[in-house]
């Protein structure tokens, strides 16, 4: 049974710091792409940031980049998102997911569509005050 679990959200102030994990069992982990995505009330759920298989390529919503960075670490079956300089149009319940794409899908936007992720976490929230 494949299981994805968020920790690591929270209650911050505008500019503060969080770091999401995401542990990962039932799964060959290091031949998944990973995603973050983010559901704000009362709209759709939206891509954060991808990471490819071995790390070494990470991708990245306009409204994050430069302020989040997605790593992995195949060795514990574990995903992070640092998310730094936090602002409240951060605040969302955000959500861990792992893909079993192709590279050529992954790589050409793949990352990016939720209908591409196979399996998802339940979510940890994160409100960011002003």
């Amino acid at each position: 049974q494949v299981q994805l679990v968020e920790s690591g959200g929270g209650l911050v102030q505008a500019g503060d710091s969080l770091r999401l994990s995401c542990a990962a069992s039932g799964l060959n982990f290091k031949r998944y792409g990973m995603g973050w995505f983010r559901q704000a009330p009362g709209k759709e759920r939206e891509f954060a940031a991808a990471i490819t298989w071995t790390g070494g390529d990470t991708y990245f919503a306009d409204s994050v980049k430069g302020r989040f960075t997605i790593s992995r670490d195949n060795a514990n079956n574990t995903v992070h998102l640092q998310m730094n300089n936090l602002k409240p149009e951060d605040t969302a319940v955000y959500y861990c997911a792992a893909a079993y794409q192709s590279v050529v899908e992954f790589l050409g936007g793949g990352y990016r569509e939720r209908n591409k992720y196979d399996y998802w976490g339940q979510g940890t929230q994160v409100t960011v005050s002003s």
